[in-house]
């Protein structure tokens, strides 16, 4: 068995043509449904990146006990059971967060990993040389990684110098060495779309963008009214850059085209999560409210007899694809313990049952349960409730845990999450508190825009039984319940 899997940062499905979209240009997207399952009802699990990557490892939800961080000592890594079983696993990618504090443990859990420097504020140029800082509009990020961004332009002159455009180069050459090899798995894996939007001309003239860059780095947060209308060009210049990912994607099919790979090679294309660009009012990720655009997320599976071509109904997320691979090649699924997923596989064969809820959040923030068509959205009840880090690793993305933290610090008894192996349990320090605390629901179905809260007009009892069930299923700490009030 060989596997490709191609992965995207920050990819959102209502940008595609493989679920409606009308006016990106995506050709090579669009090639995928005629070899891969795409399917409809795909989520994301724990936001934003890192959090991501630790259930693409584990199978196990992050955000219920831990923010941002490494993977951890105690877990047991999908990647390190396929080298175990003789299985090759290479990773590409430009994912400057993996070799920070937060992140530095993902990339050394495969065989062998190549990594491309540059994206967006990626600590890689001096940057203590004064640069021009173009800021043309007010709703652009500022600070250092802004700075940094500019710096490290200064070495991405032509399409060709941009980290995701050789990181897919690195990727198409691991294939062309191992067009006739078996038993391995490539992760290709690019930071773009993720903003800063930065993207040559070329892609941006598809779009009838301005030489100036427009709003290409939306801050997070709220969207003032009074930029409503700019946010046209800003959902221009993010499809500029899916269009640029579009073309590095095409190059991967068309390889496995000319050596008839789908025969014997399984392709997955997914990403960690979506992105607002003014919908619901809001920019950006990780502080508004988990809409559909955030994380009901686009997902492509070829695995040769089984899935190639289609569409697919069944409820997934990311805690899914760790079991899914080690199905694949055939490896014992307990080595993962206690997971929350499913390999996607043995549902598709009708070996396991479909999941009747997914669930999704941010450490600390809202806490979602979806069955594919209502959307519970709960955040903080009890606001005096301290929350916890439980990990062997206190780092943040860049830095350690603060003296505070780390005094307050105590060794804990293990639990699911951690493998039964004993941690530290950390006091967090929740900014999530500063923003709106509330709940929200919707009917997918009759509302796919999300648009009409259903809060106050329906009783929720039900979907709070159906949330603290799923919080126990998956060991969530005492403490969460005690914040959700359930």
């Amino acid at each position: 068995m060989r596997t490709i899997m191609v992965m995207f940062d920050t990819l959102t499905r209502k940008f595609l043509p493989n679920y409606g979209n009308d006016w990106v240009k995506a050709p090579n997207f669009e090639r995928l449904a005629e070899k891969c399952l795409t399917f409809d009802k795909f989520y994301a699990g724990s936001l934003p990146c890192m959090p991501a990557r630790r259930e693409l490892h584990t199978g196990k939800h992050n955000f219920l006990h831990r923010g941002w961080g490494p993977l951890e000592p105690f877990d047991h890594s999908a990647m390190e059971v396929l080298r175990e079983n003789d299985i090759y696993t290479h990773l590409v990618t430009d994912h400057s967060h993996y070799w920070e504090d937060g992140g530095c443990t993902y990339h050394n859990r495969y065989d062998t990993w190549e990594g491309f420097r540059g994206q967006e504020g990626d600590r890689y140029v001096a940057h203590d040389i004064e640069v021009d800082v173009k800021q043309s509009h007010p709703l652009n990020k500022k600070g250092i990684s802004v700075v940094q961004h500019y710096r490290n332009r200064t070495r991405q002159t032509c399409k060709e110098d941009m980290p995701s455009v050789k990181t897919f180069a690195a990727g198409i050459e691991f294939l062309k060495e191992h067009v006739c090899k078996d038993n391995w798995f490539l992760q290709i894996e690019a930071f773009d779309p993720h903003e800063p939007f930065y993207v040559s001309q070329e892609f941006r003239k598809l779009y009838g963008l301005p030489e100036e860059e427009t709003l290409y780095w939306p801050r997070y947060g709220g969207m003032p009214e009074e930029y409503r209308n700019d946010m046209e060009l800003c959902r221009k210049e993010y499809a500029a850059l899916i269009s640029m990912c579009d073309e590095s994607l095409g190059k991967v099919l068309d390889l496995m085209d000319e050596n008839d790979m789908w025969k014997d090679t399984c392709l997955i294309v997914n990403t960690d999560h979506g992105f607002l660009l003014g919908e619901h009012e809001y920019l950006g990720k990780n502080f508004p409210p988990c809409y559909d655009e955030l994380v009901h997320l686009p997902f492509f599976l070829h695995v040769p007899g089984v899935a190639e071509g289609g569409r697919c109904d069944i409820l997934c997320s990311t805690v899914d694809i760790p079991l899914t691979l080690l199905d694949l090649y055939g490896c014992d699924k307990n080595s993962l313990e206690e997971t929350d997923g499913r390999s996607i596989l043995s549902v598709l064969r009708k070996e396991e049952e479909e999941k009747e809820s997914v669930l999704f959040g941010l450490h600390g923030h809202y806490t979602c349960i979806s069955d594919g068509r209502y959307v519970y959205m709960k955040n903080t009840v009890n606001r005096e409730v301290q929350l916890y880090e439980y990990t062997l690793m206190p780092t943040n993305i860049r830095g350690f845990f603060s003296k505070d933290q780390l005094e307050k610090a105590q060794i804990c008894q293990g639990n699911r999450f951690t493998n039964h192996i004993p941690c530290m349990k950390i006091p967090m320090n929740n900014f999530y508190l500063h923003f709106p605390q509330d709940e929200r629901f919707f009917d997918l179905e009759k509302d796919p825009d999300q648009s009409e809260d259903l809060i106050g007009k329906m009783d929720l009892g039900d979907w709070n039984k159906k949330l603290r069930i799923a919080l126990e299923k998956a060991g969530a700490p005492e403490e969460e319940f005690e914040r959700l009030g359930i």
